[in-house]
């Protein structure tokens, strides 16, 4: 072939080759397999206890979907949103309201949730005090320390806004002498029991885990008010993941108590089974950030 043909050859050829690369770039993500698998743990009691629960189920799962199942812990609950916004994490056993945040603001997809011992899939939130502490209603909280789990959490701040609101409590800055957030539902508990704070609040069932192990909890405080039922910690998945993988993962999870390990595993971690969840079953939390004043879409959830 003579030099003047050999020139349109190769730019052909050159040409080709810039458009394969170009379409590999732009490529969903669900045509590439896992490496490997990302899940993050909302800090709802210590975080050494949190992992210790999860450990197993992620061994199992890695085990039984060929793909390595690695654990991270976030430091706050807000995290959840910048983690799958940067894509650090694939799933992540979200809280009710982080749930309803990460649906609204990062589409990600609930796929199942646990089921807890007494057969239930839903929690609510308390509000406690200590049976010495004069405080009966809402009224008597004026001047009052609060101690808060976090911002983005239904039963650990959503919930009391929407409770005091309701209250006609529409600015807890001059209402309350002061308020904190504690970064977990068992140090809340713990906050009122120590006297740290005159008002707490926290999911029924890290209440009910605590109480378990310390006597002091039903001798000492009392429970104010409790919230509507929102669903359990459900697994959302990034709305990109390859969807052999979300399904593996999703019958993996429903299957898990058809197994003697599976059965261990559940125990361990305070649960019975899990149940298929979508986001329809997110509604209740959508009424309660409503009656709280809080629009999902832009929420700032930076804890003070």
């Amino acid at each position: 072939m003579d030099s003047k043909h050999a020139r349109p050859v190769r730019a052909n050829c050159f040409s080709l080759l810039l458009v394969v690369a170009l379409l590999l770039m732009l490529m969903p993500r669900q045509a590439v397999a896992e490496e490997k698998i990302t899940i993050g743990l909302m800090p709802e009691m210590n975080v050494f206890k949190q992992k210790q629960r999860f450990d197993p189920l992620a061994a199992y799962l890695s085990e039984k979907i060929k793909v390595p199942v690695e654990l991270s812990i976030l430091s706050r609950y807000g995290n959840i949103i910048e983690r799958f916004k940067d894509s650090n994490i694939d799933a992540a056993f979200l809280g009710s309201f982080t749930g309803a945040l990460a649906i609204t603001q990062l589409g990600v997809e609930p796929i199942v949730r646990p089921t807890n011992l007494d057969d239930t899939s839903t929690y609510c939130g308390y509000i406690l005090v200590r049976k010495d502490s004069g405080i009966a209603s809402a009224a008597d909280m004026r001047g009052k320390t609060f101690a808060f789990v976090d911002k983005a959490t239904t039963a650990g701040y959503i919930f009391p806004l929407a409770f005091l609101k309701r209250n006609k409590v529409n600015d807890i800055d001059h209402y309350l002498k002061g308020y904190y957030f504690t970064g977990s539902h068992d140090a809340a508990i713990e906050a009122v029991l120590a006297g740290q704070a005159d008002i707490g609040c926290a999911k029924n069932t890290i209440f009910e885990f605590v109480r378990r192990s310390n006597p002091r909890i039903d001798e000492e405080l009392t429970i104010l008010a409790t919230s509507p039922r929102v669903p359990s910690n459900g697994l959302c998945v990034r709305p990109d993941m390859v969807p052999a993988t979300k399904e593996r993962l999703r019958q993996e999870l429903l299957n898990l108590h058809h197994t003697p390990r599976g059965e261990e595993i559940l125990k361990a971690m305070g649960y019975r089974n899990f149940v298929e969840t979508t986001k329809e079953d997110y509604q209740p939390v959508f009424d309660l950030a409503a009656e709280a004043g809080i629009t999902l879409k832009g929420y700032r959830y930076t804890n003070q």
